[in-house]
């Protein structure tokens, strides 16, 4: 009986240790905040504001010249008080800790959750990190469709084709006929053949992929507001391709068969649909939607692309660099 006696004694003991030890971090320390401040537990806020004031003008610093040291620490023991008891959660939370010294994992949680957890909503900061994203995003494609442009705008084959298009619609008010008769500059004449050129080459030529006009549903706020919708389309798209393929087992259509090409090459929709219009009447024509045709195209591919790089000197060339050493090689000067 002795035995288990001291053994519960010397439990006690070690978990009134580490409730000190953890409360020795927190708020006041050991020290208890409405003792420090000279208030009751049942003090309003008013009551702690000017027993802090009182206080604070007692122990500033300034006011003890002599022991300015310790009226440092006393004056930085009375505003940690202070600020605890002022915040309305943070007193909630040291009364806690006071009526349950024992649940030190809890109070030690609620103390730093306290201290250092983001003021802010984390729905306005997700909100306003959408938003950034959003107009970077939206930015970023618009970038890349006018460097297209500039790119078509400089290419011949886009640019002829432009300017017969032009020609023909009147589109220039500068052309051969009128030159004479038109009074303005060169550069102007110029300046509004690249305007009417660039507006037909916008028009007239879809560009596709990565660098096609970017729209607003492509911005990440609506896809996220409009996820719910694609999702119900994906979910139906793969309901009636299992029922349409898998189970009635229906002919491909052209649009399924350029899915699955897809699909095998592991291309994303943007890299498929830049592709060349030709390129896809290949693959169709070779059918390459099914997968022994197309592991037999790749691997033509791949024994060209070898055979390619076989015959190219700068590859020749990299390759007796990578047989002396690569990267890693060491070198003392020339031999």
């Amino acid at each position: 009986m002795a035995n288990r006696f001291a053994f519960l004694l010397i439990l006690a003991v070690i978990q009134v240790d580490v409730s000190l030890s953890f409360m020795a971090g927190l708020y006041c320390g050991l020290d208890n905040c409405y003792e420090i401040l000279g208030v009751t537990r049942d003090a309003t806020k008013t009551e702690i504001t000017k027993a802090y004031r009182k206080l604070a003008r007692k122990w500033h610093p300034d006011m003890h010249k002599t022991e300015k040291e310790a009226a440092t620490e006393k004056f930085r023991e009375i505003g940690n008080a202070y600020e605890i008891l002022k915040d309305e959660e943070q007193r909630t939370d040291y009364d806690y800790m006071l009526d349950h010294p024992d649940e030190f994992f809890a109070n030690y949680y609620n103390y730093y959750k306290r201290r250092y957890a983001p003021k802010v909503d984390p729905r306005i900061v997700i909100g306003v990190t959408i938003t950034v994203i959003s107009l970077i995003q939206y930015w970023g494609a618009w970038n890349n469709y006018n460097s297209a442009l500039d790119y078509a705008c400089k290419e011949a084959k886009y640019r002829h084709r432009a300017m017969d298009i032009a020609q023909s619609e009147g589109l220039l008010t500068g052309g051969k006929n009128n030159r004479k008769k038109d009074k303005r500059s060169k550069e102007e004449i110029k300046s509004e053949e690249e305007a009417v050129i660039r507006s037909v080459i916008e028009d007239k030529i879809h560009i596709h992929g990565g660098y096609g006009k970017p729209t607003v549903y492509d911005i990440l706020w609506v896809q996220i507001v409009f996820l719910p919708y694609y999702l119900v389309l994906y979910i139906g798209w793969w309901c009636r391709w299992i029922w349409k393929f898998t189970i009635c087992r229906n002919e491909y259509g052209e649009e399924e068969k350029l899915h699955l090409i897809r699909k095998f090459m592991k291309l994303a929709t943007a890299q498929f649909d830049a592709l060349e219009e030709h390129e896809r009447e290949e693959f169709l024509r070779k059918e390459l939607w099914k997968k022994d045709n197309f592991t037999s195209w790749k691997e033509n591919k791949e024994a060209e692309q070898k055979a390619k790089l076989a015959e190219s000197g700068r590859y020749k060339s990299y390759r007796r660099y990578m047989k002396s050493g690569g990267p890693g090689q060491m070198s003392f000067g020339p031999e």
